[in-house]
């Protein structure tokens, strides 16, 4: 079978193409930018158009088109799959069509996802699980890259919120990290999200497992509602919860302290997202030995506190300066807040800078008060030094252009309120930190957007 992929370099529709190929179908794929990614497949086989979408680049035989949720209607090589008659989905619907034909496991919630994904998948492989994972980050355990081919009957995935994609999953297991309020461009309001996940969870079948921190305020009112919306109908909370079993996965005092001492990667946030690993794993009947053993050797993934040593060579001086850089791909409010206590947790005595580039105008519009409170609080107990915050990067088909007039990196700056936050444009953001960064610094270069590229 031949299988086109329209925005290959996604990070999840690039899982799903190295899946075909593995397979042993003939992949292609196309992107607007080559990336890291559309490197990478390239070496592994996979035929890669980078540059302008356009209806040359579908092969003539094609057998099956998967696109990005994040392209138009209108893109020339999608119209023209549509005009040959060749099939068509979506990167959730084709993921969606796989979840059905093995055991699912689905980590779903606002913030974690990819962690736990990477902690759960390091378990069931210790354990002899043999799983195929698709995963929203790239894992050094697998090479470096975002997918596992495994041979066994289960699938452990990524389930996204945004756009309601992980509607089309049904799992066996969902793993519910957290609810918060995200994607309010598509959701518009919190209350239609919460419905969202709601429905998400209805998929479970009859002896699924959903497991969840009951203790999260959002997750257990949503548990203890009158309904769950169940496909076009409404069932009664006690009808479900008949249906699946509800394990909480928030740690013991012994698994909490015994978590904190084998975790390679720091912060609180990450001893709950192995907590949910671990309780994952328990559901499985995995013994707890193998679980800890697997957790203590989980190395961290990429842009998820990823640490780089550097040397600041100024020769004409005969200094050298060892800085520390951490790349992060937090761009929440709270995925903020939390990797900056990790932080500081870890670097306690040292300077911390932050050089923020915002992700997307509508999600620094409709939080923005919430990332200035972030980041005064950050500043006022001290668990950053220095605040960059540089241009909002634009997600193309996902922005409105009265909103990218209300909104503004300088506007976020300066509503901060702090002499050390400063708005700096990205071209001078590299000059600025090699001038003013002294011995022994700690910068965290954080963003979803291609602020990582900095790092480099």
């Amino acid at each position: 079978m031949r299988v086109h992929f329209i925005g290959i370099g996604g990070i999840g529709i690039s899982a799903l193409s190295q899946y075909y190929l593995a397979k042993g179908h003939q992949v292609s794929g196309s992107d607007l930018v080559s990336s890291e990614i559309t490197d990478f497949l390239r070496d592994e086989g996979i035929r890669i158009f980078c540059g302008r979408h356009k209806k040359e680049n579908l092969p003539r035989n094609a057998d099956l088109v998967v696109y990005s949720p994040a392209i138009k209607k209108s893109n020339p090589e999608l119209k023209r799959a549509k005009e040959l008659k060749i099939k068509c989905q979506s990167y959730p619907e084709a993921l969606g069509e796989l979840t059905k034909q093995y055991f699912t496991i689905a980590v779903s919630g606002t913030h974690g996802k990819s962690t736990t994904v990477a902690m759960t998948a390091l378990i069931l492989i210790k354990a002899g699980f043999d799983p195929m994972v698709i995963i929203g980050t790239k894992l050094k355990e697998f090479g470096n890259t975002n997918f596992r081919m495994g041979k066994s009957k289960y699938l452990l995935i990524e389930a996204d919120e945004w756009q309601a994609s992980f509607l089309n999953y049904w799992p066996k297991i969902i793993v519910l990290t957290n609810i918060e309020k995200e994607h309010l461009d598509y959701y518009k309001n919190f209350s239609n999200e919460l419905k969202a996940f709601s429905k998400f969870i209805s998929h479970l079948p009859r002896k699924g497992i959903l497991i969840a921190n009951k203790k999260n305020k959002v997750i257990l009112n949503l548990l203890k509602s009158h309904y769950f919306i169940s496909g076009a109908k409404m069932q009664n909370k006690h009808v479900l919860k008949k249906q699946f079993k509800v394990q909480n996965y928030l740690p013991n005092k012994r698994d909490s302290n015994l978590l904190k001492k084998i975790l390679k990667v720091p912060g609180e946030h990450n001893v709950y997202d192995a907590s949910a690993a671990l309780t994952c794993a328990r559901a499985l009947r995995i013994p707890d030995k193998i679980s800890f053993a697997a957790l203590s050797k989980y190395k961290g993934a990429w842009r998820r506190f990823e640490i780089v040593k550097a040397d600041m060579r100024r020769y004409q001086r005969a200094l050298t300066r060892k800085v520390t850089i951490v790349s992060d791909y937090a761009h929440h409010p709270t995925e903020i807040k939390v990797t900056l206590e990790a932080a500081r947790e870890k670097y306690p005595k040292r300077k911390i800078w932050c050089c923020f580039q915002p992700h997307q105008y509508q999600r620094t519009y409709y939080l923005f008060k919430d990332f200035v409170r972030v980041f005064r609080n950050a500043l006022g107990d001290n668990l950053i030094d220095k605040l960059i915050i540089t241009d909002i990067y634009g997600v193309a088909g996902r922005e409105k252009s009265g909103i990218k007039r209300k909104i503004s990196s300088k506007k976020l700056a300066k509503s901060i309120n702090s002499s050390e936050a400063i708005y700096l444009k990205k071209s001078k953001l590299l000059n600025y930190l090699k001038d003013n960064l002294k011995d022994r610094e700690v910068v965290i270069v954080m963003g979803a957007g291609d602020i990582y590229k900095l790092v480099k």
